[in-house]
């Protein structure tokens, strides 16, 4: 599972430092050579560097946007990390910090935070000052409830959070009103209540967790396209699934799920659907088929 998640973060930061031009921004691995450098330094890694601490000379690169620190041996986040008030994407993936200090609410040009594979328990309430932040990455953490404080930055389009030991979500999900991509798959969500969801939500994926029932107002999600559900224990769908107009990829694998509903075929849009691992008769799925003669299903 580790090394799963270490491709992941290693996949997530090569879609990071896409979006950095080499030439107008080379990305600088050794202080010495930043600080020597004659044109202004806008990019730095630091990854695999065996560090305990930053190097405290970095305070002098205050024109930084892009810190990558990954896959060292920090255990705190210091203090001069937060005197980069330029930086736009913060790396600090695969570490062994504890905690997230106040001072993160001095990081106010912040849109990317990642801190995959460290030790947080909890999510520190001053990052609701980071009202540009469009990602934050904190898969295979100690969480154990959704950070409310995420609630409070309606500018978020990604959330990543698998991988805890979220059991708990509270109802304010639809007030981060630009979220498009949530992952909550590997925690220990057994019940969503009625949880509402943010109508521009276009990725869900909560697989590999103990939900018994989807909630209603899931079926609200129009602009929904991609839903992962598998894993889990489902024992029905309800009728309501026609709510999901735009819903294109739905994975209903290895639940309890004996029947599909007839009102399934409304969903136009769906070119897969994937029932593997569930108790479902071979004339069911034959129905299935007549009804959804456009979709591509896995049985």
């Amino acid at each position: 599972m580790k090394k799963l998640f270490l491709l992941i973060s290693m996949i997530s930061l090569s879609q990071v430092k896409a979006q950095i031009d080499p030439v107008k921004y080379p990305t600088f691995t050794n202080i010495e050579d930043a600080l020597n450098s004659e044109k202004t330094v806008y990019s730095m890694s630091f990854r695999e560097k065996g560090l305990f601490n930053l190097p405290p000379q970095i305070v002098k690169l205050d024109s930084l946007f892009f810190l990558n620190i990954m896959a060292n041996k920090l255990e705190k986040m210091d203090h001069e990390l937060f005197a980069l008030k330029e930086l736009e994407i913060l790396n600090v993936n695969e570490n062994s910090i504890k905690y997230i200090p106040d001072e993160v609410g001095n990081l106010k040009k912040l849109t990317t935070f990642s801190m995959n594979l460290n030790s947080l328990t909890s999510i520190n309430p001053n990052l609701a000052k980071l009202q540009k932040l469009r990602a934050v990455h904190f898969d295979a953490n100690n969480l154990n409830t959704f950070p409310e404080v995420l609630m409070e930055i309606p500018a978020l389009e990604e959330i990543n959070l698998q991988g805890n030991q979220i059991s708990f979500i509270a109802d304010k999900l639809d007030q981060i009103k630009n979220l498009k991509f949530l992952n909550l798959s590997d925690n220990q969500i057994n019940d969503l209540g009625n949880l509402s969801f943010p109508e521009n939500l276009k990725y869900l994926e909560l697989q590999q967790n103990a939900i018994i029932k989807l909630p209603e107002n899931l079926f609200k999600a129009k602009n929904l396209e991609f839903l992962n559900v598998s894993g889990n224990h489902i024992t029905e769908i309800s009728p309501k699934i026609k709510g999901l107009k735009n819903i294109v990829s739905m994975n209903l694998a290895n639940n309890n799920l004996k029947d599909i509903p007839v009102e399934i075929k409304q969903l136009k849009k769906l070119k897969t659907l994937i029932l593997t691992g569930n108790p479902i008769e071979k004339s069911t799925i034959e129905n299935l088929k007549t009804l959804l003669p456009e979709t591509q299903i896995y049985f």
